[in-house]
Parts: C-alpha cells; structure tokens; sequence
C-alpha cells in the first residue's frame, strides 16, 4: 500500500510540474506576440479613424482632392 501511495505522489507531483510549465511556456508566448498584436490592432484603429475622418471632410468638402490625397498618403506611411 505504501508504494502506491509513493507512486501517486509521484506522478501527482510531475503532472503539477508539467501544468506549471506549459502555463508559463504560453503566458510568456503570449504576452511577447500579445503586446505586439495589440500595438499593430491600435495602430490600425488609429489610422482607419484618421482615414474616416479625412473622407468625411472630404465628402462635405472642406478639403480638396489634392489635399485628400496628399494627407491619405501622409497616413499610409
């Protein structure tokens, strides 16, 4: 009985091991592809809400073609 006991210990204690490890292995993964993903995302929210609003002063026409193109180049960069 004693060595049952002794090899669930065992084992418990390995697949404990085993947990910790995969979780540090994807939390450390994920944070490194994480912050850059969401820097890239925010950066595009940025430029699409820019680009929005230099269409809508396009479309009611407070800037001209030229200045429109122009400035979308500007945002591209």
């Amino acid at each position: 009985m004693g060595y049952v006991l002794a090899v669930f210990m065992v084992v418990f204690a390995m697949a404990l091991c085993a947990l910790c490890a995969v979780t540090v292995a994807s939390t450390v993964r994920g944070a490194g592809m994480g912050s850059r993903s969401v820097g890239a995302v925010r950066g595009a929210r940025e430029v699409d809400a820019a680009e929005e609003e230099l269409r809508l002063r396009y479309a009611r026409g407070e800037i001209d073609r030229e200045e429109f193109l122009q400035r979308k180049i500007d945002l591209e960069r």
